[in-house]
């Protein structure tokens, strides 16, 4: 069976290519033919490992560059970037002729149903269905993420397949004859746990308005007036940096917050820490949960839609915040902190609940998802 993947990106350092590197390389194991296709390579390598045998195609789209521009002026490039991309991926998809071909729910999901190349299509979200809402953005910006929500569960149905990340975001979609769940796989299968004697905090994701690393350090603030021996470092890479860096200035932070550069030995980064929070204002089923538990770590998180209430078990594995609530988050923190015992027993039970999440389980439902809708 032949699978291509169309992220309509780059695979850079980020979670969703995390997954997705890790579900390549388990299904070319298993004698699979895996093509990658992205759209914003720029010639670079992929951040995180490959097997040799999946091959990359990159279309040369080049949508990033114009991030952070004026609604005009996406407005005047975006159709041409539209049309290059059908085109060159349809020119793809002739040439390959894969069994199955994917998309992450990005800038191909519109029209990647319309290529009449053979193939069967699935869409998978790594995000909540009110993802665009969560943005928060004013004006026109408000009025075009409320149209592109509505048009997203029509473009969902014209899928073989659409599969979301966990039964709370199933449940926001409503009756859907071709949803299911599959959720995200443990990236790490370790037996390693951390020792969770250091006083260091990590939070782990892409310095943007999703991850809420703002209401972390205001959150922070707070903390490290209870425990000053405590650091709080924040690991990724993004449009961001400035602005942190410039809020860890304000509040005279320095000294106990830091932000570190994204890595691919993310282990022992794991390990070398106590406890993980995280501020997000939403996600999708975030990796950075399924990683912390495997390596025993207990969780302090904002209970944003979707995840955090699927793998956090408030009080046991870790603590789940209302939605913005940030003297809360730094309550939670300091609980966790300065209580050894609950640290220990939230960590054990973290590590335990992990399993739910293994890859082998997590792939095989891919594997019948695969077998069905080539029956179909």
């Amino acid at each position: 069976m032949k699978i291509l993947y169309n992220i309509a990106g780059t695979c850079h350092s980020g979670g969703m290519e995390r997954v997705l590197a890790n579900k390549a390389n388990y299904l070319v194991k298993q004698g699979m033919e895996v093509v990658i296709v992205t759209t914003d390579q720029q010639g670079l390598p992929p951040f995180f490992s490959l097997d040799e045998r999946i091959r990359c195609i990159d279309l040369c789209i080049n949508y990033e560059e114009n991030n952070g521009k004026s609604l005009f002026n996406k407005l005047l490039h975006y159709p041409l970037k539209q049309w290059k991309h059908k085109k060159r991926l349809t020119k793809i998809l002739m040439q390959e002729r894969p069994d199955i071909t994917i998309s992450m729910f990005n800038n191909d999901a519109g029209f990647i149903t319309d290529i009449k190349d053979g193939s069967k299509k699935i869409l998978e979200i790594h995000f909540s269905k009110f993802k665009r809402l969560q943005y928060n953005r004013k004006g026109w910006w408000r009025l075009v993420d409320v149209w592109r929500t509505k048009q997203d569960e029509k473009i969902a149905r014209r899928f073989d397949r659409f599969v979301v990340l966990t039964k709370e975001d199933k449940d926001n979609w409503g009756h859907m004859d071709n949803i299911c769940v599959i959720p995200n796989a443990n990236t790490f299968s370790t037996h390693q746990t951390a020792v969770l004697n250091a006083r260091r905090v990590i939070a782990i994701g892409r310095y943007n308005y999703q991850k809420g690393f703002d209401r972390l350090i205001k959150a922070w603030k707070t903390v490290n007036q209870v425990c000053p021996e405590w650091t709080l470092d924040i690991i990724g890479e993004g449009e961001d940096k400035a602005r942190l860096q410039s809020l860890i200035n304000y509040e005279k932070l320095n000294r106990s917050v830091r932000l570190m550069p994204a890595t691919s030995d993310i282990e022992n980064v794991y390990l070398g820490a106590s406890v993980v929070a995280m501020s997000s204002h939403y996600e999708g089923l975030p990796m950075v949960l399924l990683e912390a538990q495997s390596f025993g770590l207990p969780i302090v998180a904002f209970a944003c839609q979707c995840g955090p209430k699927d793998v956090i078990t408030d009080g046991e594995t870790g603590f789940l915040v209302p939605e913005g609530e940030v003297e809360g988050l730094a309550d939670r923190l300091i609980t966790v902190m300065e209580d050894d015992n609950l640290r220990l027993s939230m960590g054990k039970k973290a590590k335990e609940a992990s399993h739910r999440y293994e890859e082998r389980g997590v792939m095989q439902l891919w594997m019948e998802t695969f077998q069905t809708v080539m029956e179909q």
